[in-house]
């Protein structure tokens, strides 16, 4: 008799430990899908999650799955809550894109109409390559705010400090640049022909800055990583010495590298000038239909037999050679005329969406690829983004799913 009630405790002592175990377990597979809920909100939004928005994620994640952590379809559809967040519009992407809009790249600018036109096109979740080449910009909708001007900034820095919502399309509305600006349509290229884009890239030198940026912003190379010196150079401008310091070594093993392709492509910009002074708020973007801007002609002396630029037209000689690795658009012509046709031959490109999700990967995972792992799974987010028709919101919720458990 003893001897079974011994072995009645024991079970019982058994069952009770075993029970005590189960439910620790849960709460520590609650507590882990809670926290990792809470670090994809947070890289997502750029602000801590309520504790209503949390429940309603982990209330997805375990929608399907008894392992509430294994599910990324779950996670991700729990992760597209953050989406919702005007965090996610006023921080995160502000403060990703801002720096692409000064040559200092620095995040702590003002809103323009660059960052709020990238803002927009990722909320609306339109093809994300029109970026650099659609007739598109985004403005604020309140009759509160100082109108758009082609010579202030006043407008978006209004806008940002009003604090509304740029996810809601009743503060942050899209329309045509070309109706807002007056730029004619077939002249503008998205936010390369922004008025923050001009003012920063299109001010004095030769335009060649709106290139070297555009190929760092959305590229993720700047011309050292490009450079060829076995393009042709014979559209290599006049104002390039081919014998610098007298060393006409320096141009055929250095010069020409960059130059070569970097040329052709910049004369894109032909017809475009800033207006103001460098490092001054004043001024507007200046387009001269059909008119080559004198700053393509300066120091013409420094070699008078190279390219004399005659218009505004394009051409990619990058296509061949090593920059072929760069995954241009077999369906596009590579050349063309103007700002527009040479931003989709870039939008275009394979390197183009690697540089956007590598930026994303980096935003919220906060570290860039690093791993076998990170690197596998970079190339599956560019294959998501584009089976997604370039939606950035599809790269955001993939990074957000990936880096939960760090």
């Amino acid at each position: 008799m003893l001897k079974n009630k011994s072995l009645k405790r024991a079970a019982r002592a058994g069952a009770a430990l075993l029970a005590v175990t189960m439910a620790m377990t849960a709460t520590l597979a609650e507590a882990g899908a809670r926290e990792q809920a809470k670090r994809m909100y947070d890289r997502i939004a750029g602000v801590p999650a309520t504790d209503a928005e949390l429940d309603a994620m982990l209330a997805i994640m375990d929608a399907n799955d008894d392992n509430i952590t294994d599910s990324d379809a779950d996670a991700k559809a729990a992760a597209e809550l953050a989406l919702d967040s005007s965090g996610f519009y006023n921080v995160t992407l502000k403060n990703m894109v801002t720096p692409w809009t000064n040559e200092e790249q620095t995040m702590f600018a003002d809103l323009n109409d660059f960052t709020a036109t990238v803002i927009g096109l990722v909320r609306d979740g339109d093809d994300y390559r029109k970026v650099l080449y659609d007739d598109v910009i985004y403005v604020g909708a309140s009759g509160s705010l100082a109108a758009y001007s082609n010579g202030s900034n006043q407008h978006y820095v209004d806008l940002e400090a009003s604090g509304a919502d740029m996810g809601d399309t009743n503060v942050l509305e899209r329309r045509s640049q070309s109706s807002v600006t007056g730029l004619q349509s077939s002249a503008t290229a998205g936010v390369l022909t922004t008025r923050a884009a001009a003012k920063a890239f299109f001010v004095a030198g030769t335009n060649r800055a709106m290139f070297r940026f555009t190929l760092m912003n959305f590229m993720c190379r700047d011309l050292e990583q490009v450079q060829d010196t076995t393009r042709t150079p014979d559209r290599i401008r006049q104002d390039v010495s081919r014998s610098p310091g007298g060393d006409s070594r320096i141009f055929l093993n250095r010069c020409i590298g960059c130059h070569a392709g970097m040329d052709p492509l910049a004369q894109a910009f032909a017809y475009y000038e800033w207006s103001g002074e460098e490092g001054t708020e004043d001024g507007q973007l200046i387009y001269t239909a059909n008119q080559v801007q004198a700053k393509y002609h300066i120091n013409a002396d420094n070699f008078r037999y190279g390219y004399s630029t005659p218009n505004d037209q394009w051409d990619n000689y990058w296509r061949e050679g090593p920059n072929s690795a760069l995954g241009w658009d077999s369906g596009l012509p590579g050349s063309g005329s103007g700002a527009k046709s040479m931003g989709m031959e870039l939008a275009h490109s394979d390197a183009f969406a690697e540089c956007q999700v590598k930026k994303v990967f980096q935003t919220v995972c906060l570290h860039e690829p690093t791993t076998s792992a990170d690197h596998s799974q970079v190339s599956s987010m560019v294959t998501n983004f584009e089976a997604s028709n370039y939606n950035m919101q599809t790269v955001f919720t993939d990074a957000a799913v990936y880096c939960r458990g760090d």
